[in-house]
């Protein structure tokens, strides 16, 4: 059994900044990849930035240069640092880990998603 828990989401004003965080926890041997994605309302969910365990990175286009992704790997825990926020950043934040169980099933785990409002 895997858990994933994401916290932090809240209500930030324009220009203001958050810090997510996300654990994974449970019958887990490695993990390959973590990664931050969102889903506003009547829009698909998205891919906001990604961490693989060698420490690479990828961001969306529209987070580049605001939000940094890290990880402490000893912890299965993966953070995502948000300034600069906008309205259009509103959305529910959902974490992912790609991992490796003891059982060795390779399989992606979601989170239950914590949200971020971004208004005035």
């Amino acid at each position: 059994q895997v858990h994933v828990v994401e916290s932090g989401g809240a209500l930030v004003q324009p220009g203001g900044s958050l810090r997510l965080s996300c654990a994974a926890s449970g019958s887990i041997f490695s993990i390959n990849v973590m990664g931050w994605y969102r889903q506003a309302p009547g829009k698909q969910r998205e891919l906001v930035a990604v961490i693989t365990s060698g420490g690479g990175t990828n961001y969306a286009d529209s987070v580049k240069g605001r939000f940094t992704i890290s990880s402490d790997n000893a912890k299965n825990t993966v953070y995502l640092q948000m300034n600069s926020l906008k309205p259009e950043d509103t959305a529910v934040y959902y974490c992912n880990c790609y991992l490796v169980t003891t059982g060795w099933d390779t399989r992606s785990y979601w989170g239950q998603g914590t949200q971020v409002t971004v208004s005035s």
